[in-house]
């Protein structure tokens, strides 16, 4: 339960910049069950009602429960975005990303350098919890590791989570050093389950349903986020559901199946942008995702990556060969971003002081647009 929300099965979908919006969350929700967490938004751009933030914020009619995701460095401002979600019954759950390892967001302290500073994550934590009490509104907590190696934070940040009021703690299981480079160490997660009475939810390398089950085996924790392995791939949060009620089958859907979903997806995207052309041109980023693995030549994948109409995109799906099956070779690979590990850019003396409350200057701008 998170608050008065059944999750079942245990399985949250992690926002990504640019890919959860409603259109995806509602594709991966009719696949399977779970929490469904829209993009990012900055609490600055919530307070002031960014006009791009408030497209951001949008939940389809039916999405339940509706989770948000906020991200903010200030304890009063990140209150008085919270307070907005309640009075205007924006949301039904609120996660807190001190996990974000992007140099634009560290550089002004912000993402993965908060916890660092404990006092300060405390307080964000505690302004976000007690705002979002009188609406009966769950809050939870997602971070990584630490900054790097030699800076880990994260069994001290769960236990300050804990005490502020946060009714889960969710872990990536990197360092923001890290990036999404190398194989995410699952045993911090279940170092962070042995520390904490709150749930404890696993991320990092989730690729299939049967890797969540091995996490939550091998951890002990109470539920898994997924991001990059349902890139391309909605149909992951059903094999999750099969998994988690102990049942064997798995979806491996036919190359004529995937177009189906694809043309499923642009028209989802289609009907929350309202505009054909907006909605083709921002599914064009799935196009390689979806067809990952399947024999389709380079000149077809190039143009459905640069189709502009559902019409043109319909045109390109009917040139599939729709018997080839699923490559199952492709089972168990890394989709989505991959980087190298790189120095986490933090503001100028960061490090020198943990107990410093100073909210960091500069950390975020009214026109992020979230």
């Amino acid at each position: 339960m998170l608050g008065r929300i059944p999750v079942d099965p245990p399985v949250v979908l992690a926002p990504m910049a640019g890919i959860t919006n409603v259109a995806f969350r509602q594709l991966c929700r009719e696949q399977g069950a779970g929490i469904y967490v829209c993009e990012m938004i900055t609490t600055v751009a919530l307070a002031v009602r960014n006009p791009k933030t408030e497209k951001m914020i949008e939940f389809g009619p039916d999405e339940q429960p509706r989770s948000m995701q906020l991200y903010g460095v200030d304890p009063d401002i990140t209150a008085k975005a919270v307070r907005r979600v309640v009075d205007e019954n924006l949301a039904d759950h609120i996660d807190l990303n001190f996990g974000c390892s992007v140099k634009k967001i560290t550089s002004k302290g912000g993402g993965s350098a908060i916890p660092w500073k404990r006092r300060l994550f405390g307080s964000i934590v505690k302004a976000a919890v007690d705002a979002a009490a009188p609406a009966g509104i769950p809050v939870t907590v997602k971070m990584r590791k630490g900054i790097d190696d030699e800076h880990l934070t994260y069994v001290e940040a769960g236990l300050i989570a804990q005490e502020a009021g946060a009714k889960w703690v969710a872990l990536h299981a990197r360092t923001a050093a890290q990036r999404y480079s190398g194989e995410a160490d699952w045993e911090s997660i279940a170092t962070l389950k042995q520390a904490l009475d709150v749930p404890v939810l696993g991320n990092g390398d989730i690729w299939e349903a049967d890797d969540a089950l091995r996490m939550v085996a091998e951890t002990g924790c109470d539920g898994v986020v997924v991001g990059r392995g349902c890139l391309g791939r909605p149909w992951l949060f059903a094999d999750l559901a099969a998994a988690f009620a102990g049942r064997p089958e798995r979806v491996m859907p036919s190359l004529g199946e995937v177009a189906l979903v694809m043309r499923r997806h642009a028209e989802l995207l289609t009907l929350w942008w309202g505009k054909e052309r907006e909605a083709v041109t921002d599914f064009r980023k799935h196009v390689a995702w979806y067809l990952k693995g399947f024999p389709v030549g380079s000149e077809l994948r190039r143009s459905m990556a640069m189709a502009s109409s559902l019409m043109e995109l319909d045109d390109l799906l009917g040139k599939l060969d729709h018997g080839v099956p699923f490559p199952e070779a492709n089972l168990g690979q890394p989709r989505g971003r991959t980087n190298s590990p790189a120095k986490v850019v933090l503001p100028y003396g960061w490090l020198d002081d943990r107990d410093s409350e100073a909210v960091p200057e500069d950390a975020e701008h009214d026109d992020s647009g979230g």
